[in-house]
């Protein structure tokens, strides 16, 4: 198993009572609600947690794309993934992702991640995204296009990296008379490419295709929707024609480690409360707009998933729907394996911070799950267990 400590970057200074006056932290919540001042004390917050992880032994910290809302400060993604190459030296860094139908010219994104390679000396991993419903609103872009948009832009950039130019791109949505990326990605052909989902049909067919073999990352899901789409992905390989590899797929969870499992639920269990139903929640009609699924992908997450995200949820139910791991390094450990055993994946995206979760609670659960937690999880190796980093006094 590879561990890979995941930032939404929240707006941890949010008045939680907005609730009161708006429907949701996206879009529409007005932008007076946020205060540079603070925002300024968590980014550079934020920046030192990641790169505590890299200190820990993490193989990856990664970052994403949100517009418009308190859920996740992190518009430009590409300016953190600078800030972090230059502050990191063996952990991966991990853009997961990029959201390609609402870019008008891919070919930024191309140069941008071949920059971004560069500096980090080939320690980059892309993620594409189609970016959730709430970001069409935000930006304007019509979500019918979403999805041919998406992969018209990914073609772009795929040849803008391995195609030697120039060259004239035409499509339907992008033209481009000279495509000649400077600099050149450098890894070879290309940095590997993850695909976070909410599990559409589409997007299973599109990663697993034996062209792309994308690593496919379940975000915040009930476990039952993991496995299925695992377990799916598994099949659309077997249908390709190759069996797909443990190292292909991902999963993305929230996770609290404590001295106890009493202690443990009453030091997160408000603040996963509040990240799921007060910086996560946003109206159906937010999350899913007209146009951007087909009605086969809009059911099949609405049955998954949708049924238990639009609902008030309770700690207990996060952890009977299995969307948060929470407990003592004894109790994280043997759910970690029984997830391992179960679903046959190799990447664990945990989120270690959520909501409000303060900076020193998220320092505790960034040493306890690095030096109690991964070590007992790794598979053996020729260098040995990695040297555990105090915790702080």
């Amino acid at each position: 198993m590879k561990f890979f400590f995941f930032h939404l970057m929240p707006y941890g200074a949010l008045d939680l009572d907005y609730l009161d006056k708006h429907e949701s932290p996206w879009v529409t919540l007005p932008n007076t609600y946020y205060d540079p001042k603070k925002g300024f004390e968590l980014y550079h917050r934020y920046l030192d947690e990641l790169e505590l992880a890299d200190q820990l032994g993490f193989d990856g910290v990664c970052v994403n794309e949100h517009h418009q809302t308190a859920y996740g400060m992190m518009p430009a993604p590409n300016i953190l993934a600078g800030a972090l190459a230059r502050r990191t030296t063996n952990a991966k860094v991990c853009v997961l992702g990029r959201a390609l139908p609402l870019i008008n010219e891919p070919i930024t994104i191309a140069e941008e991640f071949a920059m971004l390679d560069n500096l980090l000396g080939g320690r980059f991993i892309t993620g594409f995204v189609r970016g959730i419903g709430c970001e069409y609103h935000a930006s304007g872009a019509n979500p019918a296009f979403s999805l041919e948009r998406f992969r018209e832009a990914h073609d772009l950039i795929i040849r803008a990296w391995t195609e030697p130019g120039p060259f004239e791109f035409e499509g339907k949505h992008f033209h481009l008379q000279y495509v000649n990326c400077w600099p050149r990605p450098y890894q070879e052909p290309h940095p590997p490419i993850w695909v976070p989902t909410q599990g559409s049909t589409e997007t299973v067919e599109w990663a697993a295709h034996p062209d792309r073999k994308y690593n496919y990352l379940l975000t915040f899901s009930p476990i039952k929707s993991v496995q299925a789409n695992m377990d799916n992905y598994r099949r659309m390989a077997e249908g390709y024609g190759y069996e797909s590899t443990p190292d292909q797929l991902g999963w993305a969870t929230p996770i609290y480690v404590a001295e106890t499992d009493a202690i443990a639920r009453k030091e997160a269990e408000q603040h996963i409360e509040d990240f799921f139903n007060k910086f996560l929640y946003s109206p159906m009609e937010y999350k899913m707009p007209p146009g951007y699924s087909s009605l086969g992908s809009y059911k099949k997450v609405m049955e998954q998933k949708m049924r238990v995200r639009m609902k008030h949820l309770s700690f207990d139910n996060l952890m009977e729907e299995g969307m948060f791991i929470c407990g003592s390094p004894n109790t994280v450990v043997e759910t970690l394996q029984k997830r391992e055993q179960d679903m046959k994946f190799e990447n664990l995206v945990a989120m270690l911070q959520f909501g409000a979760l303060s900076a020193e609670m998220t320092d505790k659960n960034l040493r306890m799950f690095a030096n109690e937690v991964m070590p007992k999880l790794q598979a053996s190796s020729p260098q040995g267990a990695r040297e555990t980093i105090p915790a702080a006094e």
